[in-house]
């Protein structure tokens, strides 16, 4: 069964930083395209940044320059590292496969 599962998620200042994980299951990251997105409180679902086989990124024009997205593929997992968070970063983040599996997500809330 295809699976991933969010996590990392916490309360941190503006400023700060986080890694969210994106564990996988039932199929291979390196042979995958994985995507965040975010959803925050009242808005609709929003694209981060996707990563290719290949190693291949691409960002959010919010967040280029501050997020950066990999894959540990020995661990199956592929990571969103978070620096410089603002608060307009506060959402619920969500990993995701090509075809649309997506775990429970994992909230990120920024707060002085």
């Amino acid at each position: 069964e295809v699976q991933v599962v969010e996590s990392g998620g916490d309360l941190v200042q503006p400023g700060g930083s986080l890694r969210l994980s994106c564990l996988a299951s039932g199929f291979s990251v390196s042979d995958s395209i994985m995507t965040w997105a975010r959803q925050a409180p009242g808005k609709d679902l929003e694209w981060v940044s996707t990563l290719s086989p290949g190693g291949y990124t691409t960002y959010h024009a919010s967040v280029k320059g501050r997020f950066t997205i990999s894959g540990d593929n020995a661990k199956n997992i592929v990571y969103l590292q978070m620096n410089n968070l603002k608060i307009e970063d506060t959402a619920v983040y969500y990993c995701s496969t090509a075809a649309g599996v997506r775990g429970q997500g994992t909230p990120v809330t920024v707060s002085s």
